[in-house]
């Protein structure tokens, strides 16, 4: 218990930190896991070679060093947007673009699904939109317990709440759309057996979740991907939204489709360690 308090202090004090400073950190550790862990290295080597983004051996070696320190970033700006004070938290944002699409799919009245795959800093969408709007965003209760405090006092601001990714939490993405609101997925995070199916994603076979290809076609509401940019040396993030192909994402294998091409505009920012091909027992 006192190793858990400990830890859980050490993550708030990061939120003090100049974002410059959480970054630099991040990027440290993740350096150093890269050189020591064969298995960290392994994955963002193989899954982002087999994507190929990249094409020739000077390019995948840029984006891989570029990676490598943005894997880490990610890592430990999470703990720093969690426990930011929320009303300075708005420093961190850069501007939007796309959000024109917000107010047309808020218009037609069926609400909005956000795809926010683990492209950039995924943490900062559903705050940066709870400011104006509510949102209700998908999550995967932590194995450990002692996590969930933290997570709900990270998440829950503004606008934003939380459904665990289990049948009450669908029913709750459900209401919140049938309210014209919108919700939160991550469409790349692997789920659950018997809860997706094997479809391509870069060429390889994916166990892909069904939910968000269910959710769309039963709602009719506006599907946007969107994704938080992090910009260079601290100085925050800038919002990407984007309407889906006009075909819409009605199976996992268009909406794998639309999660690559998110990806090809700043492949750098993706978390290709994340092990996109397994599948949860």
């Amino acid at each position: 218990m006192f190793k858990h308090r400990a830890l859980a202090l050490m993550l708030k004090l990061s939120a003090k930190l100049p974002l410059r400073a959480v970054h630099f950190l991040g990027a440290t550790l993740s350096w150093a896991s890269y050189l020591s862990y064969k298995k960290y290295a392994h994955l963002i080597n193989t899954n982002l070679r087999l994507s190929h983004l990249k094409k020739d051996s000077i390019s995948f070696k840029k984006t891989l060093i570029l990676n490598i320190s943005e894997t880490g970033k990610a890592f430990l700006e999470t703990f720093a947007i969690w426990f930011k004070d929320y009303s300075k938290l708005s420093q961190w944002y850069q501007g939007c673009t796309g959000w024109e699409h917000v107010d047309a799919g808020l218009a037609k009245g069926k609400g909005i699904i956000f795809l926010t795959p683990h492209l950039g800093c995924f943490e900062i969408t559903s705050l940066y939109y709870g400011q104006f709007h509510p949102i209700t965003v998908l999550f995967r209760p932590p194995r450990q317990d002692w996590l969930m405090p933290l997570i709900s006092q990270g998440r829950k601001r503004g606008n934003v709440r939380l459904a665990p990714a289990n049948a009450q939490g669908v029913k709750l993405l459900l209401q919140a759309l049938k309210r014209g609101e919108a919700i939160g997925i991550l469409p790349d995070q692997a789920p659950h057996e018997g809860e997706g199916e094997w479809v391509p994603f870069f060429g390889r076979s994916a166990y892909t979740m069904t939910l968000a290809s269910k959710l769309a076609e039963k709602s009719g509401a506006q599907v946007l991907m969107a994704f938080g940019e992090r910009l260079a040396n601290g100085r925050g993030y800038h919002i990407h939204i984007k309407p889906i192909a006009e075909g819409g994402i009605n199976t996992p294998e268009l909406l794998n489709q639309e999660i690559e091409k998110a990806i090809a505009q700043c492949p750098s920012q993706y978390m290709w360690v994340y092990d996109r091909y397994k599948v949860r027992n």
